[in-house]
């Protein structure tokens, strides 16, 4: 077995490293998160379908892999771990030791086990200067030569229309009702509410936002990306909200239309993917960003307070706010670039953030929207 790979961007920039995980050969798009923390939930985050991902810091694996930090969903078998999404993992180093009394295995034989290719000693910092400055593109890693892996590199579809929904949507209809457990952050026994019906649709839920909306009082039934507008009314939600996903949103195209047929029926929460394909329904347009935004450090702005929030993101795609009817409100931004980060359209009782305010990994600073989705349906 070869202890050498290679991680080959389509340009025919060429890291050598040491393979870790799986072996064999992946490629997909080249991106980086600058989250310290939560590597678990970014490797089985389902917005990561079909992305080679560099973490920028320098060590991975300390604390090993847990079932309960596992953020992508196996709609067959709830009770079960559905395993990693995205396509390839890159590391500067991988702790050989896993220290914490929540692991369960090692972070190289859950990869291995769910046959995710790695690659670490590779220059990490190098890599991720030159994908901020020239941007994201395709790569392949593997213990293939150089020369096969830039083939396959090139060969890589575009993540520019790319419909990958279809991956991580679930097969059928579903009920959840796990909550937070000892994470939850609020007394329920003190808050007393009454039970409100939230129908999600899913194009690539996160674990924990599903949790969020349970610890709110919610009864949540999850439906498959495809479902339509009228087979959702037909569940008599209170709310509906659409998840995150992985993908080109103005390539999920039934997913703008069953938004636009549910605008002002019920009251509509979306984050992420979601967003996007609100903002698109809405009447805008999306574009792709140089090299998105993906950590747990990403600073927010909120409009209609001045409040600055520290947000976990994940997107290579943004709303472009130029492209939005004077009906839409941006309440949010970026504030490194001042792209979108948050939709209003009041009129329709319809509301939307790009960033994951569910805080698996990352920050609490932005709960309360959770809280706002619920006072929307008991208005």
């Amino acid at each position: 077995m070869s202890d050498v790979a290679h991680l080959v961007l389509a340009d025919g920039t060429t890291f050598t490293g040491r393979p870790f995980g799986a072996r064999g050969t992946t490629s997909g798009e080249a991106v980086f998160t600058t989250t310290m923390t939560g590597y678990q939930e970014v490797l089985t985050d389902p917005s990561y379908c079909g992305q080679l991902v560099v973490m920028t810091a320098p060590q991975i694996g300390n604390v090993g892999v847990n079932m309960a930090d596992t953020e992508s969903i196996d709609a067959s078998s709830i009770a079960s771990d559905p395993g990693p999404k995205l396509a390839g993992f890159v590391a500067r180093e991988v702790s050989p030791v896993a220290s914490s009394w929540r692991s369960e295995q090692s972070l190289d034989r859950y990869l291995e086990e769910h046959g995710v290719v790695g690659i670490c000693e590779i220059d990490t910092r190098a890599l991720v200067r030159k994908l901020r400055d020239g941007g994201a593109q395709n790569a392949a890693i593997g213990t293939g030569t150089a020369t096969q892996l830039l083939d396959i590199a090139k060969a890589a579809p575009d993540m520019s229309g790319l419909d990958l929904v279809e991956r991580v949507t679930p097969k059928t209809r579903y009920e959840w009702t796990e909550g937070r457990g000892v994470w939850q952050t609020r007394d329920q026994s003190k808050t007393p509410r009454a039970v409100r019906h939230v129908v999600c649709v899913d194009f690539g839920v996160k674990r924990n936002i599903l949790r969020c909306l349970v610890d709110l009082g919610c009864k949540v039934t999850v439906v498959p990306a495809r479902t339509s507008a009228s087979e959702i009314l037909a569940l008599k939600p209170d709310g509906i909200f659409l998840s995150n996903g992985p993908g080109d949103p103005a390539a999920v195209t039934y997913g703008v239309e069953t938004v636009r047929a549910l605008l002002g029926k019920r009251p509509i929460f979306g984050i992420c993917l979601g967003h996007q394909l609100l903002g698109l329904a809405l009447g805008g347009k999306t574009f792709k960003l140089k090299f998105g935004h993906r950590g747990a450090n990403q600073p927010v702005k909120d409009l209609a307070t001045g409040r600055v929030e520290i947000t976990t993101q994940n997107h290579g795609f943004c709303v472009d706010l130029a492209s939005l009817p004077s009906t839409v409100q941006s309440t949010h931004v970026h504030l490194n670039d001042g792209t979108s980060e948050g939709l209003a359209a009041p009129d329709l009782r319809a509301f939307s953030v790009q960033y994951h305010p569910e805080a698996a990994a990352g920050p609490h600073d932005s709960l309360y929207l959770f809280e706002r989705f619920f006072a929307s349906m008991s208005a």
